[in-house]
């Protein structure tokens, strides 16, 4: 629900997290038209944004299709209203007992697993409790993090025969192409994103020759989201920060740097000018401690710096972030001018990485088109 708020940035405290709403429309839009003509259910993640209110933008109904990486999520999108939930990390034994309260209040929550001692737990919760958990086998596409090989018949179908024989209920197959957030080459995210689908249906087709059920197929990552180019065999597709952007996506290509609909807000409270530093009150406890431009053609620093109405000083980043103090320089080799900017005036930080600046935060204050703020959204921190 949103809460009254104030109406210029200039009344904010800083540090805060402001959204563009009208850049998170057009974001949610483009990925939806853009997975509709390839004939697949946009299914998002809410692990970027952790809202209810963004959820609501998203989703394609009140009641969902919605991802969750945390049960903290499950349970504020179910009090909502969302029915149709899936919780996108592997099931522990010990969380069952959440699943089944937040299940018993109407919401449909869907749990992934990728061994056969997961799946005997569920089983046996399933058999104890008379509910049929959904459960979706995680495969691993590219080596990146966990998941069953997509082809390892033998453990695909054992995990799927004791899922059913224990009385829970097998819904498909799941897949996170976490590589592609390596590449930046438009036809090796294509083909990273091909080779996603084509390990999801082959795994999907193992199941079903053993007489199995799989009738979702999932996968996603904003990256291979974007570059996808066939979805065949196909269901639903799983991504969130496409939603919010960030720089590590831009470096990437999956979105654009003026499609970022996240900044931080901070004040200026300080200067070295022998070192042509400017230093603000958003140090890593508002930006985050993430790097992984570093890693990019681009190093964009902490983040990129821009004026308070969004747009970005020629060269301008935060150098280093301490505590609670921002230093903002020109980046290596620039040729442009350090911005005047006096004690008391503020600016706006673009993130390196949206999920982890957004947890930094407890709240969204919502930006109208006239960079006004026209509501404040409370985010679901914790888990």
């Amino acid at each position: 629900m949103a809460e009254p708020s104030p109406t210029f940035l200039d009344r904010l405290e800083t540090p805060c997290l402001l959204l563009e709403e009208a850049r998170l429309r057009a974001n949610v839009a483009r990925m939806r038209a853009h997975l509709d003509a390839l004939g697949v259910m946009l299914r998002p993640h809410l692990k970027t944004a952790k809202s209810l209110d963004v959820a609501r933008i998203a989703m394609a109904s009140a009641e969902g299709p919605a991802t969750v990486s945390t049960l903290r999520e499950a349970e504020s999108l179910a009090a909502g209203g969302v029915r149709d939930m899936i919780y996108a990390v592997g099931i522990a034994p010990a969380k069952l007992p959440r699943i089944a309260a937040i299940r018993a209040g109407g919401a449909d929550l869907a749990v992934i697993l990728d061994s056969t001692e997961q799946a005997e737990a569920v089983a046996e919760h399933a058999h104890a409790s008379g509910d049929a958990v959904p459960v979706l086998i995680e495969v691993d596409a590219d080596g990146h993090r966990s998941g069953v090989a997509p082809d390892d018949r033998d453990t695909l179908v054992a995990i799927g025969r004791r899922l059913t024989a224990g009385g829970a209920a097998l819904r498909g197959v799941l897949l996170h192409a976490g590589d592609s957030y390596g590449l930046s080459d438009p036809a090796a995210l294509a083909a990273a994103a091909e080779a996603e689908r084509v390990a999801a249906v082959s795994a999907a087709e193992t199941l079903r020759a053993a007489g199995l059920p799989c009738p979702v197929v999932s996968v996603g990552s904003t990256p291979t989201a974007r570059f996808a180019r066939d979805l065949t065999g196909v269901t639903e597709v799983r991504a969130g920060v496409f939603m919010l952007g960030d720089l590590f996506q831009a470096g990437v290509g999956a979105v654009a740097v003026e499609d970022i609909a996240l900044s931080v807000l901070a004040t200026v409270i300080g200067h070295q000018r022998a070192k042509g530093w400017i230093v603000v009150d958003a140090g890593w406890m508002a930006l985050s401690r993430d790097r992984g431009t570093a890693r990019q053609a681009v190093d964009q620093g902490y983040g990129v710096v821009c004026d308070a109405a969004g747009r970005p000083y020629p060269g301008l980043v935060v150098r280093d972030a301490n505590q609670e103090h921002g230093i903002l320089a020109l980046r290596p080799g620039s040729d442009a001018s350090l911005p005047d900017l006096p004690i008391g005036a503020q600016v706006r930080i673009l993130p390196n990485h949206a999920c982890a600046t957004g947890a930094q935060h407890d709240r969204y204050h919502v930006l109208d088109e006239d960079g006004r703020v026209a509501a404040i959204w409370p985010r679901i921190n914790g888990w």
